[in-house]
């Protein structure tokens, strides 16, 4: 039986404190307590960034593509700590090598494939990795800052 679990709206909600229009996460699953996870985001035209980038051809804003990586390594490291309920924040202290492969347009399923290179302690590293149908649409380390509960 496998250990990995996974996390939907309810418990996105009680572990980050994102919230419309900047939760950018829908689901999280194959969380493999604080190692790895991979986040869905259903893309939708609906979304506030499509009005203005860009009108008549929506793209999804690469930074929030970062954020939604950022946003899935959260969950999984709240999962992973069992941090739901608890106040848990985490802040942003460096993004490197980012890259751009893939327009992300409404209508997509994003998959955000996160792996931890560093952490448990205050500061943590990831590698993250997002894909449409199996393409590389963005790459990025990311170093963030866990605000843990005492």
């Amino acid at each position: 039986m496998s250990d990995l679990k996974s996390a939907d709206i309810d418990l996105i909600q009680r572990i980050i404190p994102h919230r419309y229009p900047f939760l950018l996460v829908d689901r999280v699953r194959e969380i493999d307590g604080t190692a790895s996870a991979v986040g869905i985001k259903n893309v939708s035209f609906n979304e506030p960034h499509f009005q203005g980038h860009f009108p008549g051809a929506p793209i999804m804003p690469g930074v929030t593509i970062i954020e939604a990586m950022a946003q899935t390594a959260a969950v999984m490291v709240g999962v992973g700590q069992d941090l739901a309920d608890t106040g848990f924040l985490v802040y942003f202290m460096g993004i490197e090598g980012a890259k751009f492969r893939r327009k992300v347009v409404p209508g997509d399923v994003l998959q955000m494939h996160i792996s931890t290179k560093r952490g448990g302690g205050k500061v943590w590293k990831f590698a993250g990795r997002a894909e449409v149908d199996g393409e590389l649409a963005c790459e990025a380390e990311f170093t963030a800052m866990m605000d843990l509960p005492k």
